[in-house]
This record gives C-alpha cells, structure tokens and sequence, in this order.
C-alpha cells in the first residue's frame, strides 16, 4: 500500500484539516443544548464537536505515524477506539454513570496529542486498549445523553460512521505526512494537545 500526494496538494489538504479543527464548533463539555436524534446528525456530532473530530483524528494520525509498514499494524488503534466508543455509548444508553466523564475526554485530546508528537509506538492491543479506554468516555457522554431517545441506535450508526471515516482521514494524512513534512503532523498533534490542556485547566 502507497499512498502518493504532490507537495502542494498534501500540503493543501493538512492545512484544510487543520482549520476544520480550529473553526469548529465548542467542545463537548456538557455544552450540548439538544439531544441528536437521527442518522444524519449522528453522523454530524463528530464532525462539529471539536473535542470529537481531534480526538478521533489524531487517533488516526498517530496511527500512521507510528506504524512500521502498512497493513493490519494501522488499524489497531482505530478500532479499539471506535470499538470502545460504541461499547461507551452502550453503557451511557443503560445509564451508567463513570466519573470525570469531561474531564477524561480532555485528557483524552491531552494524550493522543502527545502520542502524535512523539510517534510513540507500542504494541497493537496496548494501542487499541490505550486509546479504547478514552473512547468509552466519549462513548458514556453520547449514551446519556441518547438514554430514552428513541432514535438512539440510528443516531449512534450515524455517530460510528462519522468516528470511521475521521480515523480513515487522520490515516491518510499521517501516511502522507509520515516521510516528508512529518512536522505538519506533529504540529496538529502539539495542537490538540494544546487543546486538551487548555480544557483541562478550564475545568480546574
């Protein structure tokens, strides 16, 4: 597998992604004035929650950035995370309640930033389970706020998909990035850290 891109239109295609993630809408946060309730703004919430869309791309980004080669080592992360998100959402829907829910989504942003930065690399279940234990608090956050909706599972699809094709695009631009201009990745990664901090001191 080789993913090619000319100078210009990768460089192009990182910058469209990175002001995506700086114009969006606020973070989650308990900030939510409305209940989703179908496929379509299921699909919606990740890509205008901006604590969601950088999580979820930086998840992909380390993911292509870490691997030694292309193939089945990319993919551990995303799943875990869309995997464990959905498995969150679960638990919200039957009214489980886990502490620190904000709080843990904005470390969450803290820690894959990081994780983006450094290209750190680690085994394929510890990086499913690493970024999957920060995706059931996503998850958790949707649930409850679902719980009773009878849409829930239509909007929770439309949810995974968006979560799906977000990985899809942090992998693509972090095998694009990962030889030459490795350091556009890693500034958006030093970014959603930065933005994870910056929540994170808001909440103290």
């Amino acid at each position: 597998m080789r993913i090619t891109l000319s100078h210009r239109h990768t460089i192009a295609l990182f910058f469209i992604a990175i002001s995506a993630i700086t114009t969006s809408a606020s973070a989650h946060t308990g900030a939510e004035s409305h209940i989703h309730s179908s496929f379509l703004s299921g699909f919606a919430h990740p890509l205008f929650g901006l604590d969601h869309l950088a999580a979820m791309v930086a998840v992909g980004l380390w993911s292509a950035l870490a691997a030694r080669r292309a193939g089945a080592e990319l993919l551990w992360g995303p799943v875990g995370f869309a995997a464990l998100l959905l498995a969150g959402a679960v638990l919200g829907l039957q009214g489980v309640a886990l502490p620190a829910v904000e709080p843990m989504i904005a470390v969450s942003l803290l820690v894959t930033g990081l994780l983006v930065v450094s290209r750190l690399r680690v085994p394929g279940l510890v990086a499913a389970l690493g970024v999957g234990v920060f995706a059931v608090f996503h998850g958790v956050a949707h649930g409850q706020e679902l719980a009773g909706n009878h849409s829930a599972w239509q909007t929770l699809a439309g949810m995974l998909a968006a979560t799906v094709l977000l990985h899809g695009a942090g992998l693509a631009a972090g095998w694009a990035l990962r030889h030459r201009h490795v350091w556009l990745a890693r500034a958006a990664g030093a970014g959603v850290a930065a933005f994870g901090g910056v929540l994170l001191a808001h909440m103290a």
